[in-house]
């Protein structure tokens, strides 16, 4: 582990300072997430750096309203569909 000095507003203190382990986890994993997002890094390297398994990542991100599948509702629907269509057609 290193220490990193940054600089935050002083109303953000409190919120910068977990009071357990499991509190420093989900702060870490946010600095995380948007590399996630922008495809800087995958899930998995994300909880290798963490010290986590990647399903515990994602889990954590689930509880914390965080989507794992990044799709709307019509695109998983379209995947869907086009995973029965295939399956049909290798009967």
């Amino acid at each position: 582990m290193a220490v990193v000095s940054i600089e935050i507003p002083d109303e953000m203190i409190e919120f910068a300072m977990p009071s357990n382990k499991d509190e420093q986890l989900k702060i870490n994993a946010m600095i995380l997430y948007p590399y996630i997002q922008q495809g800087t890094i995958s899930h998995g390297r994300a909880a290798e750096i963490l010290g986590i398994f990647k399903m515990d990542l994602i889990t954590l991100y689930g509880k914390m309203g965080l989507s794992y599948i990044e799709m709307s509702e019509d695109e998983i629907e379209e995947e869907l569909e086009t995973v029965r269509y295939l399956k049909e057609v290798m009967k």
